[in-house]
């Protein structure tokens, strides 16, 4: 049940009743299901908010031209958003399942209380405007940060608090698609949590708890209208392989310019230069293609539909050249990265779901079309069934999650009886962006600073652990002039062997070992001769407070020592580090990984 104490506390009645009535596994379920209903709530209230946004600034817009003010809207809608970071909420919210990938292995499952609206609101503004990004990772983080705070007020342990936010992302991903299977699937593969049967069940408690309140408000209907042309046929598998592959391809150029445009935006300092080339660039893009404005459902829709695909280039230079249609949804497949990234590097606030949906739409539906138009196979491919799994093929190569994105789209759809394909694009996109990236966009920052938990048992509870937790800063040091009957004064306090040498800036310059000193330690005639910066030994080896538990372990392996001395950045000693207190630090982690 909750840890700690509970007096005077608004939830005591609560607490006390549960405490009497319920077992810890119902006590969980019940706060899963409240987790669910907090997401589902928190998604609907930010897509009411982007579709009444986007409703007034462009629902009246001549669909036969190009519209001046789609120069004006994408940067206002980022000027404001970043205003709103930079006064209100004062904190980086950008990067949501990033964020929340950090608070699994690093953050001890801390999200800010303000994480539970902020993005909402950010994003909201964001979108509205016509910021070319998705909804989706801003409220999974909301629904993240809505089991946090609530495992917090409960006091829960760590491990109780983990599953807490992974029920607030699955239910987020449930409600906001209105997909329970897949919000439970994301939560295994792309926040990557190791979980028993038994902790299954609060994820589905939360998916199907979300999804049930997004059908009381919204309706029972799928998210996008699908009609399958025609059953899938086995000489279409080819097809479906090489599908899978350019959706892979595409995955990796989305995946390696966002990372590279993003390195762009970190270079630059201050508002006024982001905005300037963010809010640039996007306002650009999106008045020659209109259909990067805001999630690109609209697109989405169309294409799926089958007919009038051509409506794409409404709003543009292009309309009613339907000969162009091609070479506008190729510029659109290149140019979208771009409209992205300079959304979030330019102030504003969004995740890649919808881009991912969106450019796996217009490819399959891309793909399909020189498929039939040009290549002499004879065997036709219905356009709309492979815009469909064009969604899934860039979902799982972007995400590195093919489940997610054979469940996220047959769901999302209706489109079930493509399950075969969905798994072969989803499976084949997977392994082509695998061979040349092995982390997905959002664990791939997290994934170079040796800061990503990982389904690899070992890997995770070196990632879990925290050098901070193992470093002895008790010792007392000794001065490099200390002579060696004052050393004797020191150590003889201390049951400890290794002693820092500093200098008046407290940077470590040496370490006296003890037991190197027993041949003169007892002649006390000696204790005026020798002083502290003649007995000292310079380290084998230092350990940084910025290095990775991997790297820590590396280290103590590769020399064979018991201790080894730690210092910041700027060389200043922060203590010792002893094997035996790592490794007695790793097991009890891996006693409290392991245990249900």
């Amino acid at each position: 049940m909750p840890q700690g104490k509970h007096n005077h506390s608004p939830l005591t009645p609560f607490l006390v009743w549960t405490e009497r009535h319920l077992t810890q596994r119902q006590f969980i379920l019940l706060l899963s299901f409240f987790v669910g209903i907090g997401a589902a709530l928190a998604a609907q209230i930010l897509k009411w908010l982007i579709a009444n946004i986007e409703h007034l600034l462009i629902g009246r817009f001549d669909i036969t031209s190009a519209n001046q003010l789609l120069l004006v809207y994408p940067v206002v809608g980022i000027f404001l958003t970043a205003l709103f970071i930079k006064y209100v909420v004062r904190d980086d919210i950008s990067h949501g399942v990033t964020k929340i990938l950090y608070a699994i292995s690093r953050g001890q499952g801390k999200i800010k209380r303000h994480n539970c609206w902020s993005s909402v609101v950010a994003s909201a503004l964001t979108i509205g405007f016509g910021g070319s990004v998705g909804a989706e990772s801003p409220i999974v983080l909301t629904g993240s940060a809505i089991g946090s705070r609530i495992g917090k007020a409960f006091h829960l342990d760590h491990k109780s608090l983990m599953l807490l936010i992974g029920c607030g992302a699955s239910g987020a991903v449930a409600g906001i698609f209105k997909a329970p299977i897949a919000g439970l699937v994301f939560t295994l593969e792309v926040l990557m949590l190791d979980l028993t049967m038994a902790s299954l069940l609060p994820l589905l408690v939360s998916c199907l708890t979300a999804t049930c309140v997004t059908y009381a408000l919204t309706g029972t209907e799928a998210m996008f209208a699908f009609r399958m042309d025609e059953a899938f046929r086995v000489e279409r598998i080819p097809s479906s392989i090489l599908l899978g592959v350019f959706c892979g391809l595409i995955s990796l150029y989305f995946t390696r310019t966002m990372n590279a445009f993003e390195q762009v935006f970190g270079r630059i300092g201050g508002l006024w230069p982001r905005l300037a080339l963010g809010g640039g660039t996007l306002a650009l893009l999106i008045f020659l293609f209109p259909p990067l404005y805001g999630e690109g459902y609209g697109t989405i829709s169309t294409l799926l539909a089958g007919s009038n695909a051509e409506s794409v280039m409404n709003n543009s230079f292009f309309y009613g050249h339907t000969d162009w249609l091609l070479p506008y949804l190729g510029l659109i497949i290149l140019l979208k990265v771009f409209a992205t990234t300079a959304t979030n590097g330019g102030g504003g606030c969004g995740g890649t779901f919808a881009p991912s949906l969106f450019l796996g739409c217009i490819g399959g539906f891309a793909f399909s079309s020189v498929w039939n138009q040009f290549l002499p196979f004879g065997i036709h491919i219905p356009e709309t069934n492979y815009a469909l799994l064009g969604m899934a093929g860039v979902m799982s190569g972007v995400f590195h999650a093919p489940l997610t994105g054979v469940f996220l789209i047959a769901e999302l759809t209706g489109g079930y009886d493509l399950f075969l394909p969905l798994m072969i694009v989803s499976a084949a996109s997977y392994l082509t962006i695998h061979t040349f990236e092995p982390h997905s966009i959002y664990s791939m920052r997290l994934a170079r600073k040796g800061e990503l938990l990982t389904h690899h048992k070992d890997r995770s509870v070196l990632t879990l652990m925290s050098l901070d937790a193992v470093i002895e800063r008790d010792r007392p040091r000794i001065s490099p002039d200390m002579n060696l009957g004052q050393i004797v004064q020191v150590v003889s306090k201390v049951k400890a062997i290794h002693f820092a040498v500093t200098d008046i800036k407290g940077n470590l310059i040496g370490i006296i070992n003890v037991n190197s000193l027993r041949k003169i330690i007892f002649r006390s005639e000696l204790y005026r001769m020798y002083k502290a910066e003649q007995l000292m030994q310079k380290p084998t080896l230092l350990l940084r407070t910025d290095d990775s538990m991997q790297s820590v372990m590396d280290k103590f392996q590769s020399v064979a020592a018991a201790t080894l001395p730690v210092v910041n950045s700027e060389g200043h000693f922060e203590g010792f580090v002893s094997k035996t207190r790592l490794y007695s630090l790793y097991r009890q982690i891996i006693k409290d990984f392991s245990e249900e």
